[in-house]
């Protein structure tokens, strides 16, 4: 209890440098709220003499305000479109293009070329020269259906 009494403004700002550097080493964007308000607390706690209660108190106010604002920012930087859907969902690029299987689909599945790159595929059963269809993609697997 005695060391709890014992917290002063130095102590808030080198646990919150602490937890930015931690925030470095450590996935995720989390500790650097954290991070951010025990700074605030010391900076607070600069000009006001305050309790250790008060200044945990404060803490855990400052903490969730930060995480709460985080979230939010980055939630709305996830928000904006991009010049190029779809650049990591390849597949996705193919839909509604037409193309002449080179083998059979057995089983309800097969393989295409496509470019430079081997796909496989699903659908019905077809013979090779089939002219198909891209109806979807899921991950590396074109879904195809007969034209």
């Amino acid at each position: 209890m005695e060391s709890f009494s014992q917290l002063g403004e130095w102590t808030w700002i080198t646990l919150g440098v602490a937890l930015l550097g931690l925030e470095l080493l450590a996935p995720g964007v989390f500790f650097m709220w954290l991070g951010i308000a025990a700074i605030a607390v010391g900076l607070v706690a600069f000009f006001n003499d305050m309790s250790w209660q008060v200044e945990l108190i404060l803490f855990a106010v400052f903490a969730l305000t930060s995480i709460i604002a985080g979230r939010r920012f980055f939630a709305r930087q996830g928000d904006e479109t991009t010049d190029a859907p779809g650049l990591n969902e390849r597949g996705k690029s193919y839909l509604g293009r037409e193309i002449t299987l080179e083998e059979p689909l057995v089983g309800g599945r097969g393989r295409v070329k496509l470019g430079d790159t081997m796909w496989r595929v699903e659908g019905p059963d077809l013979p090779a020269g089939t002219r198909v269809r891209v109806s979807d993609a899921r991950g590396a697997t074109l879904q195809v259906e007969a034209v």
